[in-house]
């Protein structure tokens, strides 16, 4: 499954069924499409990769659609093809690498960050950032890191997928509140921390952990 997370609420894709959630209530609205394989916020708008009829597509609002053909990830810039080519949402060329790439986000830089042969390179010129980088790919104010755990970085601290446990830790690092949770997927948006599961399963805390 794989979850993406703006200022305007949360999407995500669980056994191929995309879904958005904005806030202030986080009332999921999963629309009838076909299998989704990945999903992005852009301009305000939720999209979702449909491989098996080559389109991506917005989940809520306005309806709108880019034919991109074999799609392997989105980001919050671009539409990342099976050839190493990239779009923007409105169907425009947009660079290429050479190869498929297996992990997309955008940095707090607003550069796009690919790995691609198990490498962290920066798409926009391919310079190599982490030979090795860890599994899950966090946004910084410099660009993008890896980290071994699903993890967010917010004013209120940081919070992070540990075992069978939705930590938040403080600015030393120090776990200062926790809650079982057995999500996959964790994501800021404003002051609210949401979480997502395997199923699709949505939960929103507040900073402190409280639920709502």
């Amino acid at each position: 499954m794989k979850a993406a997370f703006s200022e305007q609420g949360v999407a995500w894709v669980a056994d191929g069924r995309a879904c958005v959630a904005r806030k202030p209530d986080y009332a999921p609205f999963c629309p009838r499409l076909g299998r989704a394989s990945d999903v992005a916020w852009n301009g305000g708008d939720a999209w979702a990769a449909l491989p098996g009829v080559g389109l991506v597509i917005t989940l809520d609002r306005a309806a709108q659609s880019v034919y991109a053909g074999a799609v392997v990830a989105l980001s919050a810039r671009h539409i990342y093809r099976e050839d190493g080519s990239a779009l923007t949402y409105s169907g425009s060329p947009a660079g290429q690498i050479a190869g498929t790439p297996t992990r997309v986000t955008t940095g707090g830089d607003g550069q796009d960050y690919v790995v691609l042969n198990g490498e962290l390179r920066r798409f926009s010129d391919n310079a190599l950032i982490d030979p090795a980088p860890l599994p899950h790919l966090l946004p910084t104010s410099l660009g993008v890191q890896g980290v071994g755990v699903p993890t967010v970085v917010t004013d209120n601290g940081t919070y992070r997928l540990s075992g069978a446990y939705l930590e938040r830790l403080d600015n030393g690092g120090a776990v200062i509140a926790r809650v079982a949770d057995d999500a996959l997927e964790v994501g800021a948006v404003g002051q609210d921390i949401l979480t997502v599961s395997a199923l699709g399963k949505l939960r929103h805390f507040s900073g402190s952990l409280q639920e709502f």
